[in-house]
């Protein structure tokens, strides 16, 4: 052993000595190339992790800013409502619609308020120009009516200024038609229709809306497209008035 370390020590001592500094510098190397990488990419993270941000805080303040606009044009149709001559008795409701479906726009909608809050199946719903519907289910908490611009919907109506009887149907738009009793000459654009005493379903002289367009070749009566005056496609609040209808029929 003597004579080996005699022969090879200093050899096996500078060997260890190579391979303990090359070791050394292998590792200080990497924690030189660790830091100069983090050195790099720390900024770019951050400048990432602020765009990011921005960007949530963007679009949260585009959210903010679109529900204030709604609660804005919320508020603004209810003044309307609230300050409308629809809206002068007591014993009046003012509902919410809180359902509509996309298949059923123009047929039916569901109110935010019930039974527990006076209403009652024959019920009539009017909105900002006139009259919309009627109430023909409750809950206690909700109720659903059944829109004047249903195509199922029949409505005693007639012609302000000449008194001229017919009645309305619904055709699934914010237009009806109105086909009348008797042979008309004296019809134009712009008459007012409101609803007639012939009606079972609805107490006269609810407003409804004006004549559109004029069809005297349809049959032996002429068709009026009447224009609906109060906003069913957009309606979000409306006023219920209590009401017994005539008989469980239609128009």
């Amino acid at each position: 052993m003597h004579r080996w370390w005699d022969r090879y020590g200093f050899q096996a001592t500078v060997t260890v000595a190579v391979i303990s500094i090359a070791w050394l510098l292998k590792q200080s190397q990497t924690a030189v190339l660790t830091e100069a990488y983090y050195f790099l990419v720390s900024p770019l993270q951050s400048k990432q992790q602020l765009i990011l941000e921005d960007r949530l805080s963007n679009a949260r303040i585009l959210e903010l800013e679109q529900q204030v606009t709604e609660l804005k044009q919320e508020n603004q149709q209810f003044k309307q409502l609230i300050n409308s001559d629809n809206t002068k008795k007591s014993s009046q409701v003012i509902a919410p619609i809180i359902g509509r479906s996309i298949q059923g726009w123009w047929n039916q909608v569901t109110l935010g308020k019930g039974s527990q809050d006076g209403i009652q199946p024959g019920f009539i719903v009017s909105g900002i120009g006139g009259v919309v519907g009627r109430v023909i289910q409750v809950t206690p908490h909700t109720s659903r009516v059944a829109l004047i611009s249903d195509p199922d919907s029949r409505v005693g109506a007639i012609v302000s200024r000449n008194r001229q009887f017919g009645f309305i149907q619904g055709k699934d738009s914010q237009t009806l038609v109105m086909r009348f009793f008797t042979k008309v000459s004296d019809l134009k654009p712009g008459d007012a229709i409101a609803t007639s005493n012939l009606s079972n379903l609805y107490p006269p002289g609810l407003p409804i809306g004006t004549v559109k367009s004029v069809n005297f070749e349809t049959s032996s009566v002429p068709e009026a497209e009447v224009e609906l005056t109060a906003p069913i496609d957009v309606l979000e609040w409306v006023v219920v008035d209590a009401f017994k209808p005539k008989l469980n029929l239609s128009p």
